[in-house]
């Protein structure tokens, strides 16, 4: 039997309700995933933007960087432009003399006084009758020039009390005294040929008393008695660094001291080194390297020896100070942590020949 009409008009409503369900279920899907896209669209360029002000905040911080070291670099040039001006100020005060004591000298006769002091180191070294130094000084002073021809002497360049020259007597006392006798009145030659000349040993290893400064000694009533020290200036390792731009001295372009904020230590002068003034005759003297003088004898005896102006700016400098440093009113540092205590006794030791007429010159 076929189906009545009320069974046939009920399942096509059922299934109208069926489809309209579906399709607003395809309607909510696709406006989902439309709202989703339109999430994920925002999203990226949220994301995006934020990706390009990240970049373009990278790229502000480089170019404030880039900024910031120029300055730093500007600051940089303009403190060790700073620093050389004040060295070369420095300089300039010590080469002008402002170092002098206020006792010194005020001396008009500039020649006769240089004279005097020559006179009176040779004097001082000849009172050490059984030294070395005094019987080479007995030795010149006899026998003048030709004295240098001798195989015993030729090689010897001179001793190290009259190889240099100070521009003030207090100061020129004060290098003595630091160097000591032993030191002053050494002999200084130039190769180590010359030390063998100067003394030799028999078969049997013993001095012999007959040759060198011992035979010299005897020979001229002046027997030669202890040791003596002989320096060669060969051996020694030069000064390494620069030198003043034009200074017909050629001192040495030490490294100003520096305090820990940067600035020289008030009363500073100088290096004792830089402050020795070469005669022109051994000025231009150079070993077989090319070194001079001040860069070998001078630079080993002296080293970087620091001058202040008084021993209580001297002290307060001490964390400055690596190889010794003295005051013009007698204070002495040796090496850091050895100092020389007490007050300055009569000076016996012969002092560096002292150039007065410099000295009067600017009094």
């Amino acid at each position: 039997m076929f189906p009545s009409n009320h069974q046939f008009s009920s399942q096509p409503r059922a299934l109208a309700v069926v489809d309209s369900t579906i399709q607003m279920q395809v309607d909510l899907n696709e406006a989902s995933f439309v709202e989703r896209d339109e999430m994920q669209n925002i999203g990226f360029s949220q994301a995006k933007s934020i990706i390009e002000s990240s970049e373009k905040l990278k790229d502000d911080l480089q170019m404030l960087g880039m900024k910031i070291k120029q300055h730093e670099d500007s600051m940089r040039l303009l403190e060790a432009q700073k620093n050389k001006l004040d060295d070369s100020i420095l300089d300039m005060q010590v080469m002008l003399g402002k170092h002098h004591s206020s006792s010194a000298p005020k001396i008009e006769n500039k020649d006769h006084s240089h004279l005097q002091s020559e006179e009176e180191t040779i004097e001082q070294i000849l009172r050490h009758e059984k030294s070395a130094a005094g019987i080479l000084c007995q030795l010149k002073t006899r026998h003048g020039t030709q004295a240098s021809h001798l195989t015993l002497t030729k090689d010897v360049l001179g001793l190290v009390a009259t190889l240099g020259k100070v521009d003030d007597e207090n100061l020129s006392r004060l290098f003595s005294e630091y160097l000591g006798v032993q030191t002053m009145l050494a002999i200084v030659c130039k190769t180590h040929e010359g030390i063998k000349a100067l003394e030799t040993y028999n078969q049997d290893g013993c001095l012999d008393k007959t040759s060198g400064l011992h035979g010299l000694g005897a020979s001229i009533g002046r027997p030669l008695d202890g040791r003596f020290l002989v320096i060669c200036l060969e051996s020694l390792r030069p000064y390494a660094g620069d030198f003043v731009a034009d200074d017909p001295q050629r001192r040495l372009d030490l490294l100003k001291p520096r305090l820990p904020n940067g600035e020289c230590p008030p009363g500073f002068l100088g290096f004792a080194v830089n402050m020795i003034h070469v005669d022109s005759s051994n000025l231009f003297y150079v070993t077989a390297s090319g070194d001079g003088l001040r860069e070998t004898l001078f630079y080993n005896l002296f080293s970087r020896l620091q001058v202040y102006r008084t021993r209580a700016e001297m002290v307060l400098a001490l964390p400055c100070i690596s190889e010794g440093a003295v005051s013009l009113d007698g204070g002495m540092i040796r090496s850091p942590g050895v100092f020389s205590l007490g007050s300055r006794g009569r000076c016996e030791v012969p002092k560096i020949l002292c150039n007065i007429r410099c000295a009067a010159k600017l009094h």
